[in-house]
C-alpha cells in the first residue's frame, strides 16, 4: 500500500540529491538506446564498414550486457549497490571515450562490449539506490527513475543527431563527458548503502529460469525484442537522411516510447489485464513491423511506421517486465537479472542478422523476420497464458503473533468463491489494510473499535509490493520485515482482545496491484468492512502507479472506511474518518 504521511501528496520531486545524481545518470544510461542510431550510416561511409558491421556496435553492447546481467547480483550483494554503481559508471566513462577515439570499426565494436559491462552493473543498481535514497516511499521513486527513462529514450537520438551532425565521434565523447558529471555527483552525494542481507550466487539467474513462466515470459521478450532492435539497428540504414534528420525521427519514436511506457502501458494494464494487453500490443507491433517489411524503401511510410512502432514499443517494455516479475517465483532483482539476459540476447543478434540477411536475400526479408519473430513471441506467450491468470490473482501468506500457534504457510486465494483457510462466516469480518506508515497504527486501532462494537473478526493485511520502474525490478518490502509488520498489528489487536489473524499478500507488482489484492482479498473473505489509511499517492505519481487507495475503490464490494487524522473532526463525529457505503 501507499506510502508516506498520511493525508499528504508530497511531490516526489522533493527529494535529495543524491536521487538526483543517480536520476541524471539514468538519463544518460537511457540515452544510449538511440544515441547511437543517427550516427549509424555516418560510421558506415566514414570508416569504410558494411552495414552488418556497424550493427555490431549493437551486438557487442547488447549481447555482453546479456551475459554480464548473469554476474551483477553476485558482485552487488557482496560489494553493496552504491561502489557497483561506481563501477559502472566508471567503465560507461571509459569505453565510451575510448569508442569515440577509436579509429577501426573493430576497436569501436570491442570497446561498446566493454560499455555493456558497465551498463549492465549500472542497470542492476540504478533503480536499488534511487529507492534507497529517495523520501516518500516507492511511489517518489518510481516517478524520478519513469521520468529519467522517459527524457534519456526522447532525447537520446536527438542528441546522437546532433552531435554526429559535427562528428560521428561527438556521441561516444558526449556519453563520456556526461557520464563524467554523474560519477563524480554519485561518488559525492550518495550515501553507501547497505550491503543485501545474504550473498547471491554466481548461477541463481539461470536456475531461475527452471521456472516455466519466467522462462517463458523471457523468451517471448527475446521474440520481442528481435523485432524492437531490427527496427531500431537497421531501419537508418533505408532512411538515406542526414545525422540530425535521423535524430529527429528517433526522437519522434523515443517520445512516443516514453510517454506509452510511463503513461499508456499503466493505463491499459489496469483495464485489460497484463495478458490481454500483452496479446494486443504485441499484435499491434507486429503489424507495424510488418508494414516496414512491405514498404522498406518508401520513406513515406517507412519514416511514421517508425515512430509509431514508438508505441508498441513503449508499452511492451513496461508490461512484459510486469508480467515477468508478476510469474517469477525468485528475488526480483534475481528475475529481473535473469530476463534481461534472455531477452538482450535477441536485442544483440537480431541488428546483426538483419545485415547479413539484406546482403543474402534483399532489404525487405529482416523486417519479415521480424514480424514473424513478434507473432512467434505471442504463440509463445498462449503456453503460459493460465501461469500468468493464475499469477495475477491473490496468494495469501497466513502471519500469526507471537504467542498463537503456527498457521500454514501459503494459502492461495483462488477466487471469489473460495475462502482462505479459517475464514469467518460472511460479514463477520473487518480487513485492516496496513502499510509501514505512521498512520497504520491508527487504522488498526479503528478496526479494533469497530470489532469490539459489531461483534466481528480483524484480518490484518498486508500486501508486499515490488517496485517495478520501466524494465527494472527490485523488492520494496524485505519478506521477514513485511512479516514482522503484520505481527506488530496482530499484538496492538491482541492488547484490545480482539479476534485477529494476520495475511500477507505476495508478491503485488505495484500500488494498483496492491489495492486490488487487498479487493480481491476482501471480496473473497466476505469482509463486511475494509479500514484503509488516506489516500497519498496523486498528481503525476497516480499517472505513472495506480493508487492503490483508488484501485481498492473501484474493485471492493465492501464498505471501506478512511481514516485522515490530517481532516478536521466534526463536533459529533468519534474520529477523523470517512465512510463510504458499498458498491450496489
Amino acid at each position: 500500500m501507499s506510502r508516506g504521511p498520511a493525508g499528504s501528496a508530497a511531490s516526489p520531486f522533493r527529494q535529495p540529491k543524491a536521487v538526483f545524481a543517480v536520476a541524471f545518470a539514468c538519463v544518460v544510461s537511457f540515452m544510449g538506446i538511440g544515441l547511437v542510431d543517427p550516427i549509424l550510416p555516418s560510421i558506415s561511409n566514414e570508416l569504410h564498414a558494411s552495414p552488418s558491421e556497424v550493427t555490431l556496435l549493437f551486438t557487442s553492447y547488447l549481447v555482453v550486457t546479456a551475459v554480464a546481467m548473469l554476474i551483477t547480483n553476485w558482485v552487488s550483494s557482496r560489494l553493496g549497490a552504491k561502489p557497483t554503481l561506481i563501477a559502472g559508471l566508471i567503465l560507461i566513462v571509459v569505453f565510451s571515450a575510448l569508442a569515440g577515439a577509436s579509429p577501426t570499426i573493430g576497436q569501436i565494436i570491442g570497446f561498446r562490449a566493454g560499455w555493456g559491462v558497465g551498463n549492465a552493473l549500472f542497470i542492476a543498481t540504478s533503480l536499488a539506490v534511487i529507492v534507497a535514497s529517495a523520501s516518500g516511499g516507492f511511489a517518489g521513486a518510481i516517478v524520478l527513475y519513469e521520468t529519467a527513462l522517459g527524457v534519456g529514450i526522447a532525447m537520446g537520438p536527438l542528441l546522437g543527431g546532433v552531435l554526429g551532425e559535427i562528428s560521428w565521434r561527438g556521441p561516444f565523447f558526449g556519453v563520456a563527458a556526461l557520464m563524467s558529471i554523474a560519477l563524480i555527483a554519485t561518488v559525492v552525494l550518495v550515501e553507501r548503502t547497505p550491503r543485501p542481507p545474504h550473498k547471491t550466487g554466481l548461477s541463481a539467474p539461470l536456475r531461475a529460469l527452471r521456472h516455466r513462466g519466467l522462462l517463458t515470459m523471457s523468451l517471448t521478450a527475446l521474440c520481442y525484442n528481435w523485432g524492437f532492435f531490427t527496427v531500431l539497428g537497421y531501419a537508418p540504414f533505408p532512411m538515406g537522411l542526414s545525422p540530425i534528420r535521423l535524430g529527429l525521427v528517433f526522437t519522434g519514436w523515443g517520445i512516443l516510447v516514453a510517454i506509452f511506457a510511463v503513461f499508456g502501458a499503466p493505463w491499459l494494464q489496469e483495464r485489460y489485464g497484463i495478458a490481454r494487453t500483452m496479446y494486443g500490443n504485441l499484435a499491434a507491433f507486429a503489424v507495424v513491423v510488418l508494414v516496414i517489411a512491405v514498404w522498406t524503401t518508401d520513406n513515406a511510410v517507412l519514416i511514421p511506421a517508425v515512430i509509431v512502432s514508438g508505441i508498441f514499443i513503449g508499452i511492451n517494455n513496461t508490461v512484459t517486465t510486469q508480467a515477468v516479475m508478476t510469474v517469477a517465483p525468485v528475488e526480483r532483482p534475481v528475475a529481473s537479472a535473469a530476463y534481461s539476459f534472455v531477452r538482450f540476447i535477441g536485442g544483440g543478434l537480431a541488428p546483426y542478422v538483419a545485415g547479413r540477411l539484406v546482403i543474402a536475400a534483399g532489404i525487405h526479408v529482416p523486417f519479415f523476420i521480424a514480424a514473424g519473430a513478434i507473432a512467434l513471441g505471442i504463440a509463445i506467450l498462449a503456453t503460459a497464458h493460465s501461469l500468468l491468470t493464475d499469477a495475477e490473482r491473490v496468494q495469501a501468506e497466513q502471519v500469526t503473533g507471537a504467542a498463537r500457534p503456527a498457521q500454514p504457510a501459503v494459502v492461495p486465494v483462488a477466487g471469489h468463491g473460495t475462502a482462505p483457510a479459517g475464514a469467518s462466516p460472511p460479514g463477520s469480518v473487518i480487513i485492516a489494510a496496513i502499510d509501514d506508515s505512521p498512520v497504520a497504527r491508527l487504522v488498526t486501532e479503528a478496526a479494533a473499535e469497530l470489532a469490539v462494537a459489531t461483534d466481528r473478526v480483524v484480518h490484518v493485511v498486508h500486501a508486499q509490493e515490488a517496485v517495478i520502474a520501466g524494465d527494472a525490478a527490485v523488492d520494496g518490502d524485505d519478506l521477514a520485515a513485511a512479516r514482522a509488520l503484520v505481527r506488530s498489528h496482530l499484538d496492538q489487536l491482541a492488547t484490545h482482545r480482539v479476534p485477529a489473524e494476520g495475511q500477507l499478500l505476495l508478491h503485488a507488482g505495484d500500488h494498483g496491484a496492491a489495492g486490488r489484492m487487498v479487493a480481491e482479498y476482501a471480496d473473497t473473505a466476505g469482509a463486511a468492512t475494509i479500514v484503509i489509511g488516506a489516500p497519498t499517492h496523486g498528481g503525476l505519481a497516480a499517472l505513472m502507479d495506480a493508487s492503490a487507495s483508488r484501485e481498492l475503490w473501484r474493485h471492493t464490494r465492501s464498505n471501506i472506511l478512511i481514516i485522515n487524522p490530517a481532516a478536521p473532526v466534526p463536533a459529533a463525529a468519534a474520529g477523523p474518518v470517512t465512510v463510504r457505503g458499498a458498491r450496489s
